[in-house]
């Protein structure tokens, strides 16, 4: 499974939006790397933002 897929599955399970470093927290992925896949995935509209610095998957 690659980061991106991590990230998306951490995001799908949790109730409330995550920020990037509880992400990386949870995941035990580096947190650069989770801000990749967070652009990624945003770019792809597998996610968004309901407020600054907060995702959740669509």
């Amino acid at each position: 499974m690659d980061i991106k897929e991590i990230v998306f599955k951490t995001l799908k399970e949790s109730l409330e939006p995550l920020k990037s470093g509880e992400i990386s927290e949870k995941t035990g992925v580096d947190k650069k790397e989770v801000d990749k896949a967070i652009k990624d995935l945003k770019k792809e509209e597998k996610i968004s933002s309901p407020k600054r610095c907060y995702y959740s998957a669509t």
